[in-house]
């Protein structure tokens, strides 16, 4: 098989719009419902498990379908979207609230955020998403295209891994004992892995339908990786 790109990929489809807007929604809602802390079994997670693991399934089509430079494009707009709406909510919160309201103190405690936090949301958010789109998009070269699972599930071991680590290592050492560190990372690790690893068919059918219908199968031969790099 030639690895390169069949096609480049187009513009602006609906079907690109769509996946760009399912990644971004479901980080910014990671990101707001993550402040609950929820017990599954023995275990504490945040509610952002929920559906923090779909921008990765997303990004891994992104990846797979347009190719590494539109996966990164769309990795910066979702930090950049991220940082907004943490600056409107960061504002929101500053302002006076009405004589009548009542609710500040929820507001505050639900949507304030820890600049500790939100420093260790940036880092791993890019360090994640970014290992992420490297390693599928090395491994697609690699495998000559074929065994989409083996880079779906690889490249989330190694980004979910690095999210995890550095999140839990940021935001929480010093306030937990090192064991607590592990095991918190083990099992975030471990649970959004098994996510995505379960969602390995959907990922399947929405690869497949994109490459067909947007007529694009992108492989990264001539590909700079810097993921500064805002131009290919």
């Amino acid at each position: 098989m030639n690895l390169e790109s069949r096609s480049s990929p187009p513009s602006f489809s609906p079907a690109f719009v769509l996946v760009v807007a399912g990644f971004i929604t479901s980080l910014l809602v990671a990101n707001v419902i993550a402040v609950k802390l929820i017990a599954v079994g023995p275990w504490i997670m945040p509610a952002g498990v929920i559906i923090f693991p779909i921008s990765y399934i997303l990004g891994d089509v992104l990846t797979e379908v347009y190719g590494y430079p539109r996966a990164r494009q769309v990795i910066w707009l979702g930090f950049a979207c991220n940082l907004l709406a943490v600056l409107a909510i960061t504002l929101a919160q500053a302002l006076p609230p009405a004589g009548f309201w009542d609710g500040q103190a929820a507001f505050e405690r639900i949507l304030g955020y820890a600049p500790r936090l939100l420093l260790a949301s940036f880092l791993a958010y890019l360090a994640g998403e970014f290992a992420n789109a490297y390693v599928l998009a090395r491994m697609k070269i690699l495998t000559r295209g074929r065994w989409l699972w083996t880079r779906t599930i690889g490249s989330t071991l190694v980004g979910q891994l690095l999210d995890s680590a550095i999140f839990i290592t940021v935001a929480f050492a010093g306030m937990l004992p090192s064991e607590g560190l592990l095991v918190a990372i083990l099992v975030q690790w471990l649970a959004k892995s098994a996510y995505e690893t379960a969602a390995t068919p959907l990922t399947y059918w929405v690869v497949n339908t994109l490459k067909r219908r947007e007529g694009v199968d992108v492989y990264d031969t001539q590909t700079h990786f810097n993921p500064l790099r805002f131009q290919e």
